[in-house]
């Protein structure tokens, strides 16, 4: 009788494990675009808002030059603190890091939007940072814990596409907004990623190990991480930044070996760090961004310098905003026919080809070229992110999975500095050509550093 029992219960049990799944499996399209929005409106922090520095530097008096660390302060803070998000999310649970994040973000949009002085702006821009890298992190690892298979590889292409269009869209929104209502208002703009946090409530887990931060390894990796993206800054920020970023870098780094010495289970995981499939991948991978950010900045400058507006720029970067949104329909299928790290493989080449058109576009002032190239690249930032999310997702145990993409992101935002800081430092004394196919080298480091991990996909 016991044993009947136990035999009619199964299939009840399984029938609500399956519905269960279909619900969450259902809703991947929604949660998976709304996260990409979120994403899209963190990266149009710096590519809208790169639309604005001439009058931004006539309003609050100050050159060209100095306006621009509005961009580098925003992406520092982007990139060093990812990594954090990831590790608190280990320990609490996603949803209470990512309303931190977004609360901070839309806290330094508002006051960027009213700064008085350039001094309040650039702190403001560098608490909206420090607030949009919630985002990157944290979205995928919504995905990862959320979805499995061909449904995550969906999700996760998904993700980057929507993210991609929209900070696509950026320099057209901005050069709008700032027509009609100045830049300030362009400043403002990421407070829109407030209202889609009611739709995703459900979708955010507060599960976590329960274990307290490790802070000081928190404070050494994120100075640390600042000193590599300064660093990597100071072709176009100067001798000073240099040395400050060098002196960060070569005290930072023998501190956090100390610290992963003395408490492997900290901040930063040895199991996490000594995994070769996670560095190598986010190693590689960062040279998709390096390409993507260099793009979006050598398209406007190349354009603007040749006589165009600034919506008129926006309107050239249209086609790879549509390629974005269509991207996810291969990512998710080619993540499974060839594997993660062949996808990433992939993704690494197409970003080369990319950079080799945009170098004939920029010698030769092609707009058409140029499109091509950054069609070509958007290509590849949309493989190549979901690619990394979903290598280091299946590398790493449950337990730091966050943290793990928090140090994956981490590298990939600081190959995005790489990409905008050879733009800025080199195309002003070389040319834009040269400093375009500098970087087109990149990538086939990448494929370099890559090889030992690619294995063959699984049938």
């Amino acid at each position: 009788m016991v044993r009947g029992s136990a035999q009619l219960c199964l299939p009840m049990t399984s029938a609500a494990e399956q519905t269960e799944t279909t619900e969450t499996a259902d809703d991947s399209r929604r949660v998976s675009t709304l996260l990409g929005l979120l994403f899209g409106l963190a990266g149009m922090g710096s590519s809208s808002a790169a639309v604005t520095l001439p009058l931004l530097a006539d309003d609050l008096g100050v050159d060209a030059g100095l306006a621009a660390w509005t961009i580098s302060l925003y992406v520092l803070m982007l990139a060093v603190t990812t990594a954090l998000y990831g590790r608190i999310s280990d320990l609490v649970g996603v949803r209470a890091p990512l309303l931190a994040g977004l609360v901070l973000m839309s806290i330094g949009a508002l006051v960027a939007a009213v700064a008085p002085t350039f001094e309040v702006l650039l702190g403001a821009r560098l608490v909206q940072g420090a607030g949009a890298a919630a985002v990157p992190t944290l979205g995928v690892a919504v995905l990862s814990a959320r979805y499995s298979g061909e449904i995550r590889g969906l999700a996760f292409g998904r993700l980057a596409g929507v993210a991609a269009a929209v900070s696509c869209l950026g320099p057209l929104i901005g050069g709008l907004v700032e027509a009609s209502f100045g830049w300030r208002a362009v400043m403002a703009l990421p407070i829109v990623g407030a209202l889609v946090v009611p739709f995703l409530w459900r979708a955010l887990s507060t599960e976590g190990s329960g274990a307290r931060l490790d802070v000081v390894g928190a404070a050494l990796v994120a100075l640390t991480a600042a000193g590599m993206v300064l660093l990597v800054q100071s072709p176009s920020a100067g001798l000073l930044v240099a040395a400050i970023g060098a002196v960060m870098l070569v005290l930072g780094v023998p501190a956090v070996r100390a610290t992963v010495r003395r408490r492997p289970d900290g901040f930063l995981p040895v199991e996490v760090i000594r995994n070769a499939t996670v560095i190598r991948s986010a190693i590689a991978a960062s040279a998709v961004p390096a390409s993507w950010f260099a793009l979006l900045i050598a398209l406007p400058a190349v354009l603007l310098a040749d006589g165009w507006e600034a919506w008129q720029v926006g309107v050239a970067m249209l086609p790879s905003a549509i390629v974005a949104l269509l991207v996810p329909q291969v990512t998710g299928p080619l993540l499974i026919r060839i594997g993660p790290g062949r996808a990433l493989a992939v993704a690494g080449l197409v970003a080369s080809v990319a950079l080799l058109v945009a170098t004939a576009g920029a010698y030769w002032v092609s707009a058409p070229i140029l499109v091509v190239g950054i069609v070509l690249v958007t290509f590849a930032f949309g493989l190549g992110q979901p690619a990394l999310s979903a290598v280091v997702g299946d590398a790493v145990p449950h337990e730091v999975r966050g943290v793990a993409l928090g140090v994956s992101t981490l590298l990939f935002l600081i190959g995005g500095s790489v990409g905008s800081a050879v733009v800025a430092g080199i195309s002003g004394p070389f040319g834009m050509p040269t400093a375009l196919l500098l970087l087109a080298v990149l990538p086939l480091l990448g494929l370099v550093v890559l090889r030992p991990t690619l294995t063959p996909p699984t049938s």
